[in-house]
């Protein structure tokens, strides 16, 4: 039988198999979070490999180290009243949640993993994930991970998206630990949840995850800032008032390095490719680079929205930061921007306490050179996220074997 097959190659083998899951319907924060820690997880060790399960259109754009490989699940596209319909598929919705959940199960059953990470979703997108954890629960030979980043929401709104989804009782039935990639002194991304006394035990602060130089990559010679909307799917209103601040202003500078990412195209890229060309060289700019770490680190200070992996890089590289937050369609971001500036980490631009005006991104822009850097404020004691990931992976897969 193909079943006993494979159960008994995979006695015989001591590999170390770590799958990774988000459902990545939006932007790049999920990918770039599962590449980083499927890296980490397998590095030094040869016998460790990695499979990401994405729903990121621009997966095959990025570079992925040896031993780690992805899976492209068929992709959804969020509409602005919050429903979901087909990428590409001409399928409906239902159609193409049914399919995804097919892949996923026999991507786990074939590749038969000693861990798994869950991103963010404990159900998946739209319940997929959960006919793979009941059956997971009954092989009883994974471990089971939920990762959560340092923010999800307001707590009243996440208790309520939870109870809908009936996230929080499958949280309880499937996973053996939650890894919070954040500090509990910052943020506790669980306040609010009604999670019992033996879950809550089960929850691990890793902190922050500390990113690297890994590829290669071309940076301006000239000292820049850096411009960076994550994805940028949502970033069009922050990139379009830094070009503001540098027409009105013509001595601001240095230059700016602005990197659109991959979500901000169409009409509105090509209006601010021509703002961008006739600023003559004081903003040169870029549609998406996933090397973009390179960029952070040559950078003299940065302008960003306030994506965790985007803090994350502020913080690993000690950036001067201006943190403009989205607070639509949740308040991840601001709540996150606005514990960090009172931390001392970063300075944030808030539409309600300074007004999202051109004197105010020139002022934030001028005065980026005077900011203290995030290490004056203890920023390198809380980037241990992936040791700690590294050591809780690894003994949750030796109690496996025990």
């Amino acid at each position: 039988m193909p079943e006993q097959t494979i159960t008994s190659d995979k006695a015989k083998s001591p590999a170390r198999r770590v799958m990774l899951y988000s459902h990545d319907t939006f932007g790049l924060g999920h990918l770039r979070r599962s590449r980083a820690l499927a890296t980490a997880l397998t590095a030094g060790d040869e016998k460790a490999s990695a499979i990401i399960l994405t729903g990121s259109p621009v997966a095959g754009r990025f570079t992925f180290p040896e031993r780690v490989d992805h899976i492209r699940l068929p992709g959804v596209t969020k509409l602005p009243d919050g429903s979901y319909v087909s990428s590409t598929l001409g399928m409906d919705i239902d159609g193409t949640t049914n399919l995804r959940a097919g892949l996923i199960q026999s991507a786990v059953e074939q590749y038969r993993p000693d861990l798994l990470i869950v991103d963010k979703e404990p159900t998946g997108f739209r319940g997929e994930l959960l006919p793979t954890l009941e059956w997971l629960q009954e092989q009883g030979t994974c471990r089971v991970v939920l990762g959560l980043r340092d923010v999800l929401d307001e707590p009243e709104v996440l208790a309520a998206e939870w109870a809908r989804k009936g996230a929080v009782q499958a949280a309880e039935a499937y996973y053996d630990e939650f890894w919070v990639y954040g500090v509990e002194d910052i943020y506790d991304p669980t306040k609010g949840l009604p999670f019992s006394e033996a879950a809550r035990e089960r929850i691990h602060y890793t902190g922050y995850l500390r990113r690297t130089l890994t590829d290669a990559a071309e940076v301006p010679n000239e000292p820049y800032i850096l411009i960076t909307p994550g994805g940028g799917g949502d970033g069009a209103a922050m990139v379009s008032l830094v070009l503001d601040a540098y027409e009105a202003d013509p001595d601001l500078g240095p230059q700016a390095m602005l990197v659109y990412g991959p979500f901000l195209s169409g009409e509105v890229r090509d209006a601010m490719d021509a703002r961008v060309e006739a600023l003559g060289g004081r903003v040169i700019a870029t549609g998406f680079d996933s090397r973009i770490e390179a960029l952070f680190a040559k950078a003299k200070g940065v302008v960003c929205m306030g994506g965790y992996n985007t803090f994350c890089e502020v913080l690993s590289f000690d950036k001067r930061a201006v943190i403009v937050p989205r607070t639509v369609p949740r308040l991840e971001q601001w709540i996150r921007a606005s514990r960090a500036e009172e931390l001392g980490l970063v300075r944030m631009l808030d539409d309600g306490r300074d007004g999202m005006t051109v004197e105010a991104m020139i002022a934030a822009i001028r005065a980026l050179p005077t900011q203290n850097k995030p290490s004056a404020a203890g920023a390198d004691g809380l980037l241990d996220g992936l040791d700690v990931v590294i050591e809780r992976g690894r003994a949750l897969m030796r109690e496996k074997d025990q």
